[in-house]
């Protein structure tokens, strides 16, 4: 059995990748995955949101959130593929001191999802939302959520998330870019002055800016999605069709052929959800915006189903409602999928497990499928405030790629074999990218500092009226 573990390498596993590019389509997959986890609470909610506030002034931001951060997922991937290493096995490399077995990456990291599970929280309690619409209390559906995820996830197998990734994100697609043609038949039609507007680099009023932040960090890919990816890559295959590392010509050119596939399946999803982001940031802008509504609290999915109902009419609801139970439950099956094996690597790496003993492996996996989304439940049922839970956890992602922007300068210029080393022009964006989201990461947190203790220093007092 351990012979069919993609997470084992061996030579007689490694085969070249097809040359024709049609062929090579037919293991592209992982980073759909990512889009669909990517869709649901980044584009839907927080995209959306970002456009109610701001109008068109911030299109430039979201557009920057979905092109910047991929150079970072490549370089993540590149290492999975010519390792044959998770994520966690990574980190646990890192410099720096450890905590017991593991690296200090890695308890910081599990420090940062604490808050992220509110992110996923605020996910599962709108689904729940919109199952209420058909009948019973919220707290029902959000346990039957929790129950239908975990049954889903458990098995621990990649093909069926893969394909439930896939058609979900896809259906929902094409209802959101229908709506945005048919908004331009009515008053709230889309100009090109207001989309240059969006392109200018303008800043708005400081309060849309850290929202604006807090975006940047959820809206494409983030930090948890890019340290997932690696997982993906391994168990479609990647890494066990480059096999084991040699200092042969023959490695060199399948490690280069399964990095280009790689690339192929980046980019084209790179494609698919900066359009998605677009066209659900444009419509927020045009319709929400333009009547002062903002997506929250307990009128989340009231708010955001007149991106759908303004545009093409009130028969448009029941299938936004559907559309969006779709695009949010493919989240909360990306996320579960990815964040049992993140946790299992990451118990493993501090000994509490054998990642790479596959019954072990799929046993945690199961475990974890049960109480991550129990977590998820109490924590919608405690706060009950969807839209704030997933910008705190967009906030939490950006700390996390700081993490991945540290690892990566490592896997780039440390651990990169000198036979994979990319073109300068690859290097310069690589840097660019890495720069951005340092910068962005540290704005971030003095402005959640400074206005904390703006919040807290005690008002000065009022000097007495004359007269």
């Amino acid at each position: 059995m351990q012979n069919n573990d993609p997470y084992q390498l061996s030579a007689e596993k490694a085969f070249d990748p097809p040359p024709g590019f049609a062929e090579r389509m037919k293991y592209l997959g992982p980073g759909f995955i990512l889009s669909a986890s990517i869709v649901g609470s980044g584009e839907l909610i927080a995209t959306t949101y970002l456009g109610a506030q701001a109008g068109f002034i911030l299109f430039w931001v979201v557009i920057m959130s979905c092109l910047v951060k991929v150079a970072v997922q490549l370089e993540f991937g590149k290492h999975a593929i010519h390792s044959g290493k998770t994520t966690m096995q990574s980190f646990n490399d890192l410099p720096g001191p450890k905590f017991g077995k593991a690296n200090w990456s890695i308890w910081l990291w599990l420090a940062i999802m604490l808050l992220k599970m509110l992110q996923v929280g605020g996910i599962i309690g709108l689904v729940a939302m919109l199952l209420a619409k058909l009948g019973g209390p919220e707290a029902m559906w959000v346990g039957l959520l929790v129950i239908a995820v975990a049954l889903i996830v458990r098995g621990g197998f990649y093909r069926p998330i893969e394909k439930w990734s896939l058609i979900m994100i896809g259906l929902f697609t094409v209802f959101t870019v229908v709506s945005l043609i048919s908004l331009q038949w009515t008053p709230m039609a889309i100009s090109w002055y207001q989309v240059s507007s969006g392109l200018s680099f303008s800043i708005p009023d400081k309060e849309s800016l850290l929202v604006a932040l807090a975006v940047f960090g959820i809206v494409g890919v983030g930090g948890d999605e890019i340290m997932a990816y690696n997982y993906w890559l391994i168990e479609k295959g990647y890494a066990a069709n480059t096999g084991p590392r040699e200092d042969t010509e023959a490695w060199n050119q399948r490690a280069k052929g399964w990095i280009s596939v790689m690339y192929w399946d980046a980019l084209l999803a790179l494609a698919a959800y900066t359009i998605v982001t677009a066209v659900f940031y444009m419509l927020g802008a045009a319709v929400l915006h333009s009547q002062s509504l903002l997506p929250e609290k307990d009128k989340v999915i009231d708010v955001l189903a007149k991106i759908y109902t303004d545009s093409l009419g009130s028969w448009a609801l029941p299938f936004f409602l559907v559309g969006a139970f779709v695009v949010l439950f493919s989240t909360l099956l990306a996320a579960l999928a990815a964040w049992t094996r993140l946790f299992s690597d990451a118990f493993g790496q501090i000994g509490v497990l054998n990642f790479r003993d596959l019954k072990e492996r799929h046993r945690w996996i199961g475990i974890l499928s049960w109480v991550i989304p129990s977590i998820w439940g109490i924590c919608y049922l405690f706060m009950k405030a969807p839209a704030a839970m997933v910008l705190i956890g967009g906030a939490a992602t950006t700390a996390i790629l700081l993490i991945v922007v540290f690892a990566t300068v490592i896997m780039r210029y440390c651990w990169l074999p000198t036979s994979l080393k990319p073109s300068r022009v690859y290097d310069v964006i690589l840097v660019i990218s890495m720069l951005a989201i340092a910068f962005v990461g540290v704005w971030v947190f003095y402005n959640t500092i400074k206005k904390t203790t703006t919040a807290e220093a005690p008002p000065a007092a009022e000097e007495p009226a004359e007269g």
